[in-house]
């Protein structure tokens, strides 16, 4: 399988040496548990995409710092491919902001949350597994950081887990499309930085408490297989 990676932002120059871009975080998770795949980097914030969409074979949308409400041409350019994807039928995985944008896309709604900042470990549960589920437990664990969440889903949308802080968190639409507000490319080291540097936007009691969860380990490769069972099924 070719995976299509679409980038929509770029970590901070000084963090890529430990953690590398965006993609690379996906590349290490997915090649890891199976390294017959083959991926392919668009750089969509800088405008690049397949000169055909079926070029690769399933497509991924990173997460942003970007919101997908921002007045921004990138955004409504990859909101258009996302709904001629949708209208092929094309595999599709969106993670945080991408889970975001899909929703906002195909007649959902984003907006920031009054429950302020998500970050840290969340624990999430399924309250119906599907056929790419592992039929293991329904409470799985989860890097997030987000201000900004589905409130409206896009119709069609079937909402698989969440949580009592993020109720949309994993959603899918027919056999095609699969969000997650979390980001299972993440490790904890990636999300400290990225919560000590945002502490004063996140507020003191958020911090804390986000730093705190990270004593536990995310189940990354758990949700790594969800995703691939998906998009082979």
């Amino acid at each position: 399988m070719k995976l299509g990676i679409l980038k929509t932002d770029a970590v901070r120059p000084e963090w890529v040496p430990d953690f590398g871009e965006y993609p690379d975080m996906f590349i290490a998770l997915l090649g890891r548990l199976d390294p017959s795949l083959e991926f392919v980097v668009y750089d969509v914030e800088q405008g690049r995409y397949p000169a055909e969409i079926d070029e690769v074979d399933a497509y991924l949308i990173t997460g942003s710092k970007s919101s997908v409400y921002d007045d921004k041409p990138w955004i409504e350019t990859l909101m258009t491919f996302v709904r001629e994807l949708d209208r092929r039928r094309k595999k599709l995985v969106g993670i945080c902001f991408g889970h975001q944008l899909v929703a906002q896309a195909l007649g959902g709604k984003t907006e920031k949350s009054t429950r302020g900042w998500g970050v840290g470990l969340q624990v999430q549960r399924f309250t119906r597994m599907p056929d790419w589920h592992d039929q293991a437990a329904a409470d799985f664990s989860i890097l997030v950081s987000h201000q900004d969440q589905v409130i409206e889903t896009a119709p069609g949308t079937e909402v698989l887990a969440g949580n009592d802080f993020c109720e949309n968190a994993v959603c899918q639409i027919g056999e095609h499309i699969l969000t997650f507000q979390g980001h299972p490319e993440f490790v904890s080291g990636y999300s400290r930085e990225i919560m000590t540097f945002r502490r004063d936007q996140i507020g003191e009691e958020a911090y804390l408490g986000g730093i705190a969860s990270l004593q536990d380990e995310p189940e990354a490769e758990r949700i790594g297989r969800w995703i691939l069972a998906f998009l082979q099924a």
